[in-house]
């Protein structure tokens, strides 16, 4: 699903340059559930945000389902980013004028499907991680789970290949954060759906198939 080689990742700050990945190579299987653990600085953030193509390696190469991403240009990224990928961010990301549905259909909407079409997969997937009956509220009317749960669903309204998720569980408390994995669990055996993790919580092992330890840059051991 994901062939990563000698990915390294350098950035530029004054004079100084920053290594942030340093040669990282690895690969992520079909239906795998995959963490990404470290220390803070160990470069998580980073190679999720290459693997997202949310920023462009320095070098390396990164394959998924066969393509060569880094090779795309900017519009094909955000086409395939659009169709492929979906993602889930530790501060939710949703947006605070619009309901949980609205929320939810908004990148289905974005690929111009029929409203209908949007709508019944908006409905479907909220009703999939356990708020169908909270489809009309507001992020303000909601809890911090609910409100995580509704970016888990704007995530995979477009039936992405790949999920990845960063730091999702950082503001939540630990029974929140318990519904989130066990979620991520299920939509992972349920519906072999492929999730890539950053997190720094090591009791979050006990729900993950696998787990790559990044330190400076480097993978430790995986």
């Amino acid at each position: 699903m994901i062939q990563v080689k000698d990915l390294k990742r350098t950035y530029v700050v004054g004079k100084v340059e920053v290594h942030a990945l340093r040669g990282v190579s690895f690969e992520v299987e079909k239906g795998e559930f995959l963490a990404i653990m470290g220390p803070s600085g160990s470069g998580k953030s980073t190679l999720l945000h290459q693997l997202g193509l949310l920023d462009t390696p320095t070098s390396g190469e990164i394959r998924i389902a066969g393509v060569d991403v880094i090779g795309l240009s900017d519009h094909e990224k955000t086409i395939f980013r659009l169709n492929q990928l979906g993602y889930v961010f530790q501060e939710y990301a949703i947006l605070p004028e619009l309901t949980a549905l609205e929320n939810v259909y908004l990148p289905a909407m974005m690929r111009g499907e029929r409203r209908v079409y949007y709508l019944k997969s908006g409905i479907d997937i909220l009703e999939t991680v356990g708020l169908g009956e909270r489809l009309h509220h507001l992020p303000r009317e909601l809890s911090g789970g609910e409100q995580q749960r509704v970016a888990v669903a704007r995530a995979l309204v477009n039936k992405p290949k790949i999920l990845f998720a960063d730091e999702p569980c950082a503001n939540l408390d630990t029974e929140s954060s318990r519904q989130i994995l066990e979620l991520f669990k299920k939509l992972n055996k349920d519906l072999e759906q492929t999730i890539v993790m950053v997190t720094h919580e090591e009791w979050h092992k006990e729900y993950m198939d696998r787990v790559i330890y990044l330190k400076d840059g480097l993978i430790e051991k995986m």
